[in-house]
């Protein structure tokens, strides 16, 4: 994804906690070191162990996936065997996982989410889903343009070759990728329709222009992206001067028009985690408006606060150090101060402003306003945790009920006047010993409790609790009491902002407006697009835009008046491009539209999408706000674009660090894959760690999958003949393929790859045991070999296509085949093996038939020597049977 393109700082970083990755059953859990290797053999499950064994006898020389690999993926290709087309006669499946920014090579970020997620879309194909599992690149982007800048090669002619070069790489996955809906947002089919959604959102107001800061060096005089400014100090990266914030006229979306609607889930099957992200991205929350004014009565100053029945206890007023009204409030005497202020602020960031942590600082503007409610005389202050991008950039500060105006206050020695009090306090003073007060009874910390109302005129003794807006009956009087007064009224306010998508940059879709002194600004003509980026640019070294420095790109005429006009010279955010890239999938080259509304009408929503949840408080909503913008502007269905949503972790250096170039880190597919195969990397991937928690990577276990692709290689070519078998092996051998198919199955459907793995390699030994024993030739034997590699088809393709087709002799493709259907009368256990507990302590294990009764399991358990000698000669109190978990004896 596009969010993922930021530069890596080559500093040192604390080292994150590393992890022990268990035997593949188990969840991993986190601990502070990690030996060299995984697991140690002698540790993991005697099943994984006999997986990962294999003799002289086992090692085949005709086993060499680099030929049969590419044999296969160059079939698949020329069939066109995962092309996906309607066809109404099939339920369809759309899987989506994220395209990756052509950075010029995969790396295993690309491979952790990419295989497990194609391992499930063929497996929704083997269960009879029509499904479309497509692949592009989100091509836009900072990178492309800083080599640009560096090296002079034009940021097309880069990106295409890095294209090419992943493209390969990825086709060498073996994924079943629909290639022939390719979709490239950097190519002018496609931002072709980036501009025209622009001005859909355009004409339904949910696009404007407004003054915002950004990030800007006086001395490259460009503006900066935030992966651009480097250091606690806020550097320029090119040139090392300090960052400033500077005003420019920028374009948004109203995405907090959405916010309400964006906050519910109910149609989704989404993670927990990424719902209460978004949730707490948004922040919506509940209270009033309110209108102070200055002193002098000439401006009014709304405020938003979340508790208007503390309005009586505030004593001071703080503005963003931005605030307009902050140089006309200022008296003379405090001028200097507060433009030392300003400075200071403009230099850090908003997280660096809004931190908890961050010691509280400001300065007195030597203005004062008035409190509505009491016609008290309050000072007003700046000070940076306040920005202009929340709210309305002033709030109004209550020292004794909010814990950072406390110490604000106590830092500046401003009055504290307590407002809400616990029922049960007496007034004050109070003496020493209340907990949170003084010796002479003034308040010690912000009380932010339930109680009554005090100091409040008429409210006073009205009761508050800690409920949110109207669930709380003192917050509930007040606003009733404001909007009867006309000084405030009932309001809702989000932490959400609107979506700044203005990027002074060449390397991004053109926002198609045109700025007339005459009719201002007005959309290209629709007929006109695309608006085409130029090829003939100048790159300087200061980083500057080279389309605002073109010297005719930008001149054009007013699509009004004809006259001359000047284009916008800024280009969209690269979120904009993937807002809907899953659309463009569905007809990459239609140029009637964005995408074909039959298409669309079959293949939409979005069944499955799959990627990192970093992605969850950008893109994941950005994509919703598109949806639904664009549904109400009546180009899509629905209210959500995806339905399931499912995440996974991220693949650690062996260190335990994040992989990077700077720290020697990286490992690279390409290596692995020449080195044992696509299919062995691939299960790999999928077995080393839980997927939705990832792992760090390390280079022996890789040994064990591999030593599993040649045993499974063995099995099936080595020439066993027909021997004697019993019945109880055949009937053992069909039990362990079914158990196995049931829990392949449900693992598939939830996500857990490493124990489809696990599973797989368990019942590949129990078949060299039943071959051992004579089963080569059975029914049973014949079965298992269909199932089993039916099973790993999904997870190794090419291994799984050519022993089914060129050893087994089945028809091509065993990627058309059905996905088996377990039995569950075949399944069950002959026996079963229970626990026997003494007075809550297991002393025993006891097996019995599987459809043992309860007198028959009472029976066994006494009669077992060891549990006897426990006895020792007493007869239970009790003897409880939880059928199927344990037995229980109370002595």
């Amino acid at each position: 994804m596009a969010a993922a393109k930021k530069k890596t700082e080559t500093k040192k970083k604390t080292a994150a906690p590393k992890a022990i990755i268990p035997a593949p059953q188990s969840p991993i859990a986190p601990v502070t070191e990690m030996p060299k290797a995984v697991v140690p053999v002698e540790k993991k499950p005697k099943a994984i162990q006999a997986a990962a064994q294999t003799g002289k006898n086992e090692k085949d020389k005709s086993f060499n996936p680099q030929v049969f690999e590419k044999k296969w993926q160059e079939k698949w290709e020329a069939d066109k065997l995962y092309r996906a087309v309607i066809d109404h006669s099939k339920p369809k499946f759309y899987a989506l996982t994220m395209l990756p920014y052509p950075s010029g090579d995969l790396h295993m970020g690309h491979w952790f989410p990419m295989t497990p997620s194609d391992a499930r879309a063929r497996f929704m194909r083997m269960k009879g889903y029509n499904v479309l599992f497509p692949m592009g690149f989100d091509a836009f982007g900072l990178p492309a343009e800083n080599a640009a800048i560096k090296s002079g090669i034009h940021p097309m002619v880069r990106t295409r070759d890095n294209i090419v070069r992943m493209r390969a790489q990825l086709r060498s996955m073996g994924a079943m990728f629909d290639w022939d809906r390719e979709a490239v947002s950097c190519e002018p089919e496609y931002y072709k329709w980036t501009e025209w959604f622009f001005i859909q959102l355009y004409k339904m107001g949910l696009a404007y222009r407004k003054m915002s800061p950004v990030d800007f060096c006086p001395n490259c005089n460009t503006t900066l992206a935030r992966e651009q400014v480097w250091g606690d100090d806020r550097h320029c990266e090119r040139c090392g001067t300090p960052v400033i914030k500077k005003d420019l006229d920028q374009w948004f979306f109203k995405t907090t028009q959405y916010a309400d609607e964006l906050l519910r889930f109910d149609e989704l099957d989404w993670p927990e985690r990424v719902k209460t992200l978004q949730t707490n991205w948004i922040d919506r929350s509940e209270g009033a408006s309110v209108i102070f004014k200055t002193e002098t009565g000439s401006h009014d100053v709304e405020i938003f606060t979340t508790r208007p029945d503390t309005l009586w206890g505030a004593t001071f007023m703080v503005f963003s150090p931005e605030h307009p009204l902050v140089d006309e409030i200022t008296t003379p005497e405090n001028k200097a101060a507060v433009e030392e202020y300003k400075a200071q602020a403009a230099r850090q960031s908003d997280i660096q402003r809004g931190a908890v942590d961050k010691e509280k600082t400001g300065v007195y503007t030597g203005g004062f306003a008035i409190n509505p409610v009491n016609q008290a005389r309050i000072p007003i202050w700046i000070a940076d945790y306040v920005l202009m991008s929340y709210g309305t950039g002033a709030i109004m500060a209550v020292p004794a009920h909010d814990e950072r105006d406390f110490a604000f206050a106590k830092k500046y020695d401003l009055p504290i006047v307590e407002v809400i009090r616990p029922e049960a306090s007496p007034p004050s003073p109070l003496p020493m010993g209340e907990g949170r007060r003084g010796e002479g009874g003034e308040l010690q910390e912000a009380y932010i409790g339930a109680g009554v109302m005090v100091n409040s005129g008429q409210f006073n003794d009205t009761k508050v609790n800690t409920e949110k807006g109207r669930k709380n009956p003192g917050i509930s009087a007040v606003i009733d009491w404001l909007e009867q007064k006309g000084i405030g009224k009932e309001s809702v306010n989000y932490r959400y902002r609107d979506w700044l998508i203005s990027r002074q940059r060449y390397w991004g879709a053109p926002i198609p407006m045109i700025h007339c002194e005459v009719h201002g600004w007005n959309p290209v003509p629709e007929d006109q697009l695309p608006v085409l980026l130029p090829e003939d640019v100048e790159w300087k070294p200061t980083g500057e835009s080279p389309l605002k420095l073109h010297p005719t790109w930008k001149n054009t005429t007013c699509p009004v008046c004809g006259e001359p006009a000047t284009r916008e010279t800024d280009t969209m955010d690269t979120f904009m491009c993937s807002s809907w890239y899953h659309l463009r999938y569905l007809s990459p080259h239609y140029d009637k539209g964005p995408f074909d509304p039959a298409e669309y009408d079959y293949w939409m929503p979005v069944d499955t999408y799959t990627g990192g949840i970093e992605h969850a408080t950008m893109h994941l909503l950005y994509t919703r706000f598109f949806h639904k913008a664009m549904r109400d502007a009546g180009v899509v269905k629905g209210n959500e674009p995806m339905m399931q949503l499912r995440n996974q972790g991220m693949v650690l250096g062996e260190d335990g660090e994040k992989m990077s170039k700077s720290r020697g880190n990286v490992i690279a597919p390409d290596v692995l894959v020449k080195k044992y195969g696509a299919d062995t990397v691939r299960a790999y991937m999928m077995f080393f760690a839980r997927w939705e928690m990832g792992a760090p990577w390390d280079s022996q276990g890789i040994e064990g999958t591999a030593r599993w692709m040649r045993r499974t290689w063995t099995l099936f070519t080595d020439q066993t003949p027909p021997g004697s078998v019993s019945d109880q092996t055949k009937r053992t051998l069909r039990r362990r393929v079914h158990q196995t198919l049931r829990k392949v199955t449900h693992d598939f459907e939830n996500f857990e790859f490493n124990t489809i793995i696990s599973s797989l390699m368990e019942l590949m030994n129990e078949m060299y045991k039943a071959r051992d024993a004579g089963a080569a030739g059975a029914p049973e034997w014949s079965e298992a070999q269909d199932y089993y590699l039916r099973m790993l088809a999904p997870v190794a393709p090419h291994i799984a296509e050519e022993l089914w087709t060129n050893h087994l002799g089945k028809p091509y493709s065993i990627h058309q085949q059905q996905w088996p259907q377990f039995d569950e009368t075949a399944a069950k256990e002959d026996v079963i093996e229970l626990p026997v507990q003494i007075n809550g302590k297991v002393r025993d294990r006891i097996t019995v038939p599987a459809e043992a009764g309860e007198d028959e399991i009472k029976s066994a358990a006494l009669a077992s020597e060891i549990v006897q000698k426990y006895l020792e000669g007493r007869e239970p109190k009790k003897v409880i049977v939880a059928k199927g978990r344990l037995v229980s004896l109370v002595v």
